[in-house]
């Protein structure tokens, strides 16, 4: 599809690499916007195992992930990725970041040469720290302007309850950016464009990282003044390292900034904030591994974001004692002190 086509209209034919909870979730938005609309789009979504993408098929829910939430009938799930791609014009992917670029390179010939690509994912790869639009744009061989973001307050369950929840589609391209947006803007689903790519993926990587020292400040049963202060100062840490990358202090102050970092930070739904409560229990991370069933993201990225902030000279003291933590050399009790450890200055210092 050519960027003149995209100046109006929906997407046609979408496939969405990824059957876990977010995943599914935006399967659901895209079919919902669709039938919204009276556009006959079809959505064909893949998943590793059998067992969840014959639940879909046959009885329309994703127990493991969305519990008794139904989906649309016009969803289609299959095992077999080159079948899910084919003829789509819009491809969105949700895979664990980790697993990404392995998975590009098996895909990158299935992929339609003038298809989009959106990533859901909100993650920092480890040894490269590159983001995803990056390790997209670099495995696929695609400029910019053919790969987006979608972020923003995301909590997977509450908007397959259909739970009126705003987000943002971040492009370089503003033509591809809306088209993007009209095909996923559904009932209870309001997207918002931005150019500001750099900034929509920080504020998704890190929030994550200041989610896992919100929920340990949980287990270690710390009040509500902690919580706030360590959310406030982590926002405030998000946006230097955004800044330093070149992102847009107003993006911080958005949806992918604010908005995500504190519906992340205060729900019992998020998987970060769910780690991070069990580690301030005193759970050991292989025990909040094993007591998991879905990737905390932040536990995974998180030394990736604090090497990436060593290189650009940026303090980040919230993700460093968390990266301690993570790595075994400070307890959960010694994190206290360190979470608002920055040299005396003006609030509004960055």
């Amino acid at each position: 599809m050519t960027a003149g086509e995209r100046e109006a209209g929906s997407a046609r034919s979408v496939a969405v690499l990824g059957a876990g909870s977010w995943g599914t979730t935006f399967a659901k938005i895209l079919a919902d916007a669709a039938a919204a609309a009276g556009d006959p789009r079809t959505i064909r979504l893949w998943g590793r195992r059998a067992e969840v993408v014959d639940q879909i098929n046959t009885s329309h829910v994703n127990e493991q992930y969305l519990k008794d939430v139904p989906l649309p009938e016009s969803i289609s799930a299959s095992t077999d990725v080159a079948a899910v791609l084919d003829g789509a014009d819009l491809v969105v992917i949700a895979v664990p970041a980790q697993s990404l670029r392995p998975q590009l390179r098996e895909w990158k010939d299935l992929i339609a040469r003038d298809a989009m690509v959106v990533s859901l994912m909100k993650g920092l790869e480890l040894g490269t720290d590159a983001r995803m639009s990056e390790v997209i744009g670099e495995e696929l061989g695609l400029p910019a302007e053919r790969i987006a973001i979608v972020s923003g307050p995301n909590l997977a369950m509450e908007i397959a309850r259909e739970e009126p929840t705003a987000s943002v589609v971040a492009c370089t391209d503003s033509a591809a950016a809306g088209w993007i947006a009209r095909s996923c803007t559904a009932p209870y689903f309001r997207p918002y464009t931005t150019a500001d790519v750099v900034g929509v993926e920080i504020g998704g990587i890190v929030k994550n990282v200041i989610a896992l020292a919100v929920g340990i400040c949980e287990g270690k049963q710390m009040g509500d003044n902690t919580k706030a202060s360590v959310i406030t100062r982590g926002l405030a840490e998000t946006s230097r390292l955004a800044l330093a990358l070149g992102g847009e202090a107003k993006t911080m102050a958005g949806l992918a900034g604010l908005g995500d970092l504190v519906a992340t930070c205060s729900s019992p739904l998020s998987r970060n904030h769910t780690a991070g409560r069990l580690l301030g229990q005193g759970l050991t991370l292989e025990e909040v591994g094993q007591k998991m069933t879905q990737t905390a993201e932040g536990i995974k990225s998180g030394q990736a974001v604090h090497e990436l902030a060593g290189k650009l000279g940026v303090e980040m003291p919230i993700t460093a004692a968390v990266v301690a933590v993570l790595a075994g050399k400070l307890s959960v009790d010694q994190l206290g002190p360190l979470l608002l450890s920055r040299e005396l200055k003006p609030e509004g210092d960055y």
